[in-house]
């Protein structure tokens, strides 16, 4: 696929529909620079938000996908394929978030807890190895939950989601 053909074809669509692209932006909710982008082919969109364009400018995903137009209409069974595509991506990435949101909260409520810990806790020079081994656990917490929310935010974490995936088709087939 052709990015800067398709993000040519995606400007194309736009001026014939008289938009600007702030128009554009404020009806696929994303903002102005995001369409420059899609259609300078720095990005595309995501799949959810092709099949919302699809609709909006009334072209087949095809279409979009090759940067020009053909005389045939989106076949409704690739649309509804399409569709459901897009709700599984949502899924991921709704699952992925709520992983992140624990994570922050942990480390979150670590950190204050390693806080108080040093404001309120014994002298550090007769500190008891409880102490000492509560911080190190605060410590240790806060940091795994850094490292992990790095690498999940990351590229790898796709190729590992993609990587399991193939691996548990593989056992269930």
């Amino acid at each position: 696929m052709d990015q800067q053909k398709v993000g040519e074809f995606l400007k194309t669509l736009r001026k014939e529909k008289n938009l600007t692209q702030e128009d554009l932006a404020d009806k696929m909710n994303v903002s102005r620079r995001t369409v420059s982008r899609w259609e300078t082919g720095s990005n595309l969109p995501d799949l959810a938000l092709l099949v919302e364009l699809a609709d909006f400018y009334g072209v087949d995903m095809r279409e979009i996908f090759n940067g020009e137009r053909k005389t045939e209409t989106m076949d409704k069974d690739l649309k509804e394929t399409m569709l459901m595509a897009a709700d599984y991506t949502d899924d991921i990435m709704a699952k992925v978030m709520k992983r992140m949101q624990i994570i922050f909260c942990c480390a979150t409520a670590c950190a204050l807890a390693y806080l108080l810990l040093l404001l309120f806790g014994p002298d550090t020079t007769n500190a008891s190895a409880i102490y000492g081994f509560l911080n190190g656990i605060l410590l240790g917490i806060m940091f795994g939950s850094l490292i992990l929310g790095i690498f999940v935010t990351s590229k790898n974490f796709r190729k590992l989601i993609e990587w399991k995936q193939s691996k548990l088709k593989k056992i269930n087939n």
